[in-house]
């Protein structure tokens, strides 16, 4: 499918790929703590049908320098550029810090139609890196909303690496240690996915290491279930953190972090999930299921 792309440079620096014959589904696309703006991305959404404004939330002008204290309205206003770019339906793909954000924007906002959270967190945690200030401590939360800070986990400072200086470090125990630490802090800080009227799709692998994402789904999950919603989870228990979507390359290789999982697992997840990801974000129930999958993972979450 032939796209059309278009840079943004307000009110945020930004990528819009569309379909050049257009599209009434439209998606959100934020990356993780890299920052970056997911071109690649949102160019394998648009050939698929969706457009795609792959923005960037941190880091640029007038923006944080860190993940601290996002305003979710930058968010908001994404959602509202795309609806008035003739959108009918609005969807949120992120993975890990921006899954984060998608499912909190789509709490917090009801235009959105569908969430698309890849190796999510089910809770929101303490920021990660400086403030509009430059000071990455005193802890605060990683968002806002109309000016007011979310309930947050702080990360606990005492966390050790296990691993010997000079190798990556596989940081899931600092959180698994934190939410021990900080016990009393998680009820308020849960991302409440129940109050989301958005379809939501987890993608999740057992063996990411840069936090617990796979219990983390099925927490999520867990609540959208109590709450009579649907969800769906697809998961793989040899997969890591930086899932690879059919036609993306994969990760290079990283000299700080540990992120879990293997390039063949990782993609194998990816593809699996995929026929999903379009399907939720284009509300189409005529798609076909997934093929090559076993039963029990493509019924794994399945609505309910």
């Amino acid at each position: 499918m032939d796209v059309v792309e278009r840079e943004l440079t307000e009110p945020w620096e930004a990528l819009l790929v569309e379909p050049a014959g257009g599209s009434g589904a439209a998606v959100v696309v934020l990356s993780g703590s890299s920052g970056r703006i997911e071109r690649e991305r949102a160019r394998l959404l648009a050939r698929a049908g969706v457009a795609a404004l792959a923005l960037r939330w941190f880091g640029g002008p007038g923006q944080p320098p860190g993940i601290c204290e996002v305003p979710l309205e930058t968010f908001t206003a994404a959602v509202g550029l795309l609806r008035d770019n003739g959108a009918r339906r609005i969807g949120m793909l992120g993975t890990s810090k921006g899954a984060e954000a998608a499912m909190l924007t789509a709490v917090h906002d009801p235009r959105v139609d569908a969430v698309v959270a890849l190796a999510p967190t089910s809770r929101v945690w303490s920021n990660v890196g400086p403030g509009r200030d430059g000071a990455d401590r005193p802890l605060r939360s990683c968002w806002t909303w109309q000016g007011r800070a979310l309930p947050f986990v702080p990360l606990d400072d005492t966390w050790e690496p296990a691993e010997p200086e000079g190798r990556p470090v596989a940081i899931r125990g600092w959180y698994e240690q934190s939410e021990r630490t900080s016990a009393g802090a998680v009820p308020a800080a849960d991302i409440p996915v129940q109050a989301a009227r958005a379809d939501l799709l987890l993608v999740a692998g057992g063996d990411d290491a840069m936090w617990p994402a796979l219990p983390f789904a099925e927490q999520l999950a867990a609540r959208r279930r109590a709450a009579g919603l649907g969800v769906r989870l697809v998961q793989r228990p040899d997969a890591g953190h930086r899932i690879r979507l059919p036609g993306e390359g994969p990760a290079p290789a990283s000299a700080q972090f540990d992120y879990g999982g293997t390039p063949e697992a990782d993609a194998l997840l990816g593809a699996a999930a995929w026929p999903y990801v379009v399907q939720v974000l284009t509300g189409r129930q005529d798609l076909p299921a997934v093929s090559g999958m076993p039963a029990a993972e493509s019924e794994r979450g399945r609505s309910s």
